[in-house]
């Protein structure tokens, strides 16, 4: 009746076929071993496997080279299944077939011929093969040990191995000294698989090599916002100086991950070129998490030209941000009360006692008291003038931190520079100034605003 099989493995439906299958499987009869072949060609892999399964009841020597051929099905569970029924017959016919297949993009296939090479003895001939087998294992961390020798076979599986044997493979050659490893990190980052990059990424930073930065701030544009943060670090680590303006682009990102990776790389590389810009972040950034850490790098930078932002951060909405504002005025300035620059804070913090959040009304009225200042006596200081029209001196900002200087003398200087600079930019300086604790200083602000407006 095997006439029948065959014609019921021709014509019926799935179900029908994988049953006969099944059945062929647990027969005693030898004669069955022809239809299982047969139904090796079957459209379906679930058949493809029962059949291969179906085989090894029978250890039959004609079905090994039908064995050998479905270790290139298209399907990996045929692949893993025609594997591991090839290891259990125990012919070496079939090792020679299965050691490529230690490359296989699926996971599962790489265990299933790994399994199955040892069950056959073999062992393999080369670091390059026991570097395969490593890998198939699922144990790229093991292929370390093996140095030089572990790298041709893990650039190999980083180019085209599955996206988790990418990842593996790139941890694995950052961990081996040779010289081909820094391009393959490189390489690395035009992987598809975000992991990979991110991978690569770290392992550039770690390196901190500043050749490797033009190939870094590529991807703080990437469409990952994990991989533009591991950018960020990346950058910073291998660019420091030279990173600030490329993370100074960054803190309008989209993701407030990124931007708040970026303003801690900015604190942590000590520029005061980007004193201006975080500030911007703490007063205008809509997350609370970014605010607190803008604030935290002002206070690393030490820049007195932070004390007006720090002190309207004081009256914040969230708690957090007030406090982290607090101790950063702490770190920036210990005497931050009597620091002439509090003044270019004044008109902001009265408009904050008509705030609709009761916190920052509160926080407001408690910091005027602080300061022993009456609100009613605050006017409107100038507006920045600054514009293309109106570019500011390049001297611009070390006169501006100098007005911030507890030293008179330096406030003084400044104040005098400003005017014989006649830069507009300087006007709402100047109107801080007025109110200066040094009766010099104040005159001499008051002259210079009478010569620059």
């Amino acid at each position: 009746m095997l006439w029948w099989k065959y014609q019921q493995l021709r014509i019926g439906n799935s179900a029908s076929r994988l049953a006969v299958v099944e059945k062929l499987a647990i027969s005693d009869d030898d004669a069955a071993v022809g239809p299982l072949i047969f139904a090796l060609k079957d459209k379906n892999p679930a058949i493809r496997v029962a059949a291969v399964k179906g085989l090894l009841h029978f250890h039959p020597r004609q079905a090994i080279t039908p064995l050998v051929e479905h270790l290139r099905d298209p399907a990996p569970e045929v692949r893993a299944a025609a594997a591991d029924v090839l290891g259990q017959i125990g012919d070496p016919v079939a090792v020679n077939a299965m050691v490529g297949l230690l490359l296989d993009p699926e996971m599962t296939v790489r265990t299933a011929v790994s399994v199955a090479l040892q069950r056959l003895g073999w062992h393999p001939g080369d670091d390059s093969q026991r570097v395969l087998q490593i890998l198939a294992m699922g144990r790229a961390d093991d292929a370390i040990g093996l140095g030089p020798e572990a790298v041709g076979p893990l650039l190999e599986a980083m180019r085209s191995g599955s996206p988790n044997k990418q990842f593996e493979a790139v941890k694995a050659l950052s961990q081996i000294d040779d010289p081909r490893v820094k391009p393959a990190m490189v390489e690395a980052l035009r992987i598809a698989n975000p992991a990979v990059r991110i991978a690569a990424l770290g392992t550039l930073e770690r390196w901190a090599d500043e050749s490797s930065l033009p190939a870094v701030t590529k991807f703080l544009s990437d469409g990952n916002s994990s991989v533009r943060g591991a950018a960020v670090e990346a950058a910073r680590a291998c660019g420091r100086a030279k990173a600030v303006p490329a993370l100074l682009s960054m803190l309008k990102d989209a993701s407030w991950e990124v931007r708040q990776a970026s303003v801690k790389a900015l604190g942590n590389l000590g520029d005061s070129a980007a004193v201006d810009a975080i500030s911007a972040v703490v007063a205008n950034d809509p997350d609370r998490d970014v605010r607190e850490t803008a604030l935290a790098a002002l206070g690393r930078l030490g820049n007195r030209r932070a004390v007006p932002q720090l002190v309207l951060a004081l009256v914040d909405k969230d708690t957090t941000v007030r406090a982290a504002a607090a101790a950063a005025l702490k770190s920036v300035d210990p005497n931050w009360e009597k620091n002439p620059s509090v003044r270019l804070a004044l008109p902001k913090l009265k408009a904050a006692l008509d705030n609709p959040e009761y916190w920052v009304r509160h926080s407001a009225t408690k910091l005027f008291a602080q300061l022993k200042i009456a609100p009613d006596s605050i006017t409107d200081a100038p507006a920045a003038l600054s514009s293309d029209a109106n570019p500011p001196h390049p001297a611009f900002s070390v006169l501006a931190d100098l007005m911030f200087d507890h030293d008179r003398d330096l406030r003084l200087a400044a104040v005098e520079a400003f005017r014989h600079l006649h830069d507009v930019n300087a006007l709402p300086l100047l109107s801080a100034a007025i109110h200066d604790l040094d009766q010099n200083v104040q005159h001499a602000a008051q002259q210079a605003l009478a010569d620059i407006q």
